[in-house]
């Protein structure tokens, strides 16, 4: 079964929805949605030997060979969960918009088509140029559900998630083409945009000064995706101006293809300058987690609480990342995972209640426990799963990440790292503010005394969730509790291509210390060789 499959039949089903009736729009996209899902389940199954790179899952087409273009296809295992994770959000999206959206509504579902192909060419390409082109497009999709289904300040939004994310792939772009252009130059092959070929010339024929450039020019591209501190700042105005769909994909996928441009290409690419500038990234991680939860901290707006908490909860995913262990980063893949399952779920909810509130202030809504029971056990259970209860998806990644930074030291036999339990330490107050915004936004919007906006319009809804709305929710919450207590399920298919990632960089954390030995033994005089004043005198 042919990946292909994955991008052309959601482009087909987009075709498909402009050839027909608005009222039939919503289902043609729910019924291509699904099958898509089906497929990717199937191809996963398919996998001969999970973590082994296109083994199970792999197409390749030449393009145009002169030039070294091809469109090929493949996945390890850690793409194809990113794959699993964009067919089954996408959807609960479309089922989860049949109330929502009112009106142009073929433009809508046919642009929810057109972002899961652009999502899944991310994961799926094996050839530079495809994966740029599908990198790009996602960007196109986003800006018009958010300019035209959006809030109030929806312009400015999508402008400014526009401007950000566009910009810095350019600088992306620009290291890429050196990466090839200079493989180019000293390859016996001529042009080659493979991203195997490309990883291995990189990192073993650059230099350590133009590595630390290519590393600079990737990050700008991947760090506002992520996004890291301080370019974080389009995320929570595009957060709170998206419709709910929008928001859910934002937050479950879109913002994955910043961390897996971090684990496809920067790891694998530049591995002298990611162990040099693995403390200081760590830093700007630690600072987004600690920054971004004291945000949360004064929010009133629920919706751009959960947004900015994203800010926060992925400076881990950026902490495991960059501990260059094997824990740290399949901790970082199941926070990937994690995030959008938990996340996601919670901006479903928040959209849930604004359908039926039209407000998503804490001063004027509380105590919808008592209207709304079904709702507020979901946004209990999801809160938690947030915070990090043990038995539930998000302690497991958490504390993967923290470990695997914690013993990410010099001193560490196996698998020697830069950073140690210093970083871990204070990354970990991030948790405890997380557990207090989060908590206290439970006990503000669930519990307490009932409080309804004079406003309240609920049209057609019922007063607490429909079968639809607890359908979207519960394959979410069934995942967040299997992940829970059987990560290892998810761990060990991943363990293969994370250990074939970090490969280099045991070698490469060694021969780092003992430079820095050396460099700080040759500035450091013996004092035995000083001369003193006789015989200088001499």
């Amino acid at each position: 079964m042919t990946p292909w499959l994955l991008l052309l039949i959601p482009l087909i089903g987009a075709a498909a929805i402009f050839l027909t009736k608005a009222e039939l729009s919503k289902w043609i996209s729910l019924g291509v949605s699904l099958f898509v899902f089906v497929i990717s389940i199937l191809m996963s199954v398919q996998f001969e030997q999970w973590g082994s790179m296109g083994t199970g899952l792999r197409s390749e087409t030449s393009w145009i060979n002169s030039m070294g273009l091809t469109l090929d296809l493949g996945a390890d295992s850690v793409a194809m969960m990113l794959v699993l994770l964009t067919t089954l959000l996408t959807p609960l999206c479309v089922w989860g918009s049949f109330n929502a959206i009112t009106s142009r509504r073929k433009e809508y579902y046919a642009w929810l088509l057109i972002l899961e192909t652009a999502m899944l060419g991310v994961f799926l390409a094996q050839d530079l140029i495809l994966f740029y082109v599908s990198f790009e497009l996602t960007l196109v999709p986003m800006f018009f559900l958010i300019a035209i289904y959006g809030g109030k300040n929806r312009a400015h939004a999508s402008v400014k998630f526009f401007i950000y994310t566009f910009a810095g792939s350019l600088f992306m772009l620009a290291g890429f083409v050196y990466v090839a252009w200079q493989n180019a130059q000293t390859g016996a092959g001529g042009w080659s945009f493979a991203i195997h070929d490309l990883a291995i010339y990189a990192s073993t024929k650059l230099s350590a000064t133009e590595q630390g450039w290519i590393l600079l020019a990737l990050l700008a591209g991947f760090a506002v995706k992520i996004p890291v501190f301080p370019v974080h700042t389009w995320l929570p105005l595009a957060h709170t101006e998206a419709p709910t769909a929008g928001s859910v994909i934002l937050a479950g996928v879109l913002l994955k293809l910043g961390t897996f441009g971090v684990y496809r290409f920067v790891l694998p690419m530049v591995p002298e300058a990611v162990v040099a500038w693995a403390p200081s990234i760590a830093i700007l991680g630690i600072i987004g987690i600690l920054y971004a939860a004291l945000i949360c901290w004064v929010q009133d707006d629920v919706k751009k609480l959960v947004a900015y908490s994203s800010v926060s909860h992925l400076g881990f995913c950026v902490l495991g990342l960059v501990a260059l262990n094997p824990i740290g980063l399949e901790g970082a893949v199941l926070y990937m995972i994690n995030h959008g399952l938990s996340t996601g779920a919670l901006f479903f909810l928040i959209g849930m209640m604004y359908e039926r509130y039209h407000t998503r202030d804490m001063n004027m809504i509380g105590g919808l426990a008592k209207r709304m029971p079904v709702w507020s056990v979901f946004m209990v259970f999801f809160v938690l799963a947030s915070v990090g209860l043990p038995g539930l998806n998000g302690f497991v990644s958490e504390f993967m990440c923290l470990l695997g930074t914690f013993v990410s030291s010099t001193d560490a036999q196996q698998w020697p790292g830069v950073l140690g339990p210093q970083y871990a330490a204070v990354a970990a107050i991030g948790m405890v503010l997380a557990a207090m915004y989060l908590l206290i936004m439970v006990g503000k919007v669930v519990f307490g005394t009932l409080k309804e906006p004079d406003t309240t319009d609920r049209g057609s809804l019922p007063v607490d969730l429909s079968l639809r709305e607890i359908g979207v929710l519960a394959p979410l919450a069934a995942l967040c509790i299997w992940i829970g207590v059987q990560p290892t399920v998810l761990t060990d298919a991943m363990r293969g291509s994370v250990e074939k990632v970090l490969s280099p960089y045991p070698k490469r954390v060694k021969e780092h210390v003992e430079q820095q030995h050396s460099e700080s033994i040759m500035l450091k005089v013996p004092e035995s060789e000083t001369p003193d004043k006789e015989d200088h005198h001499a």
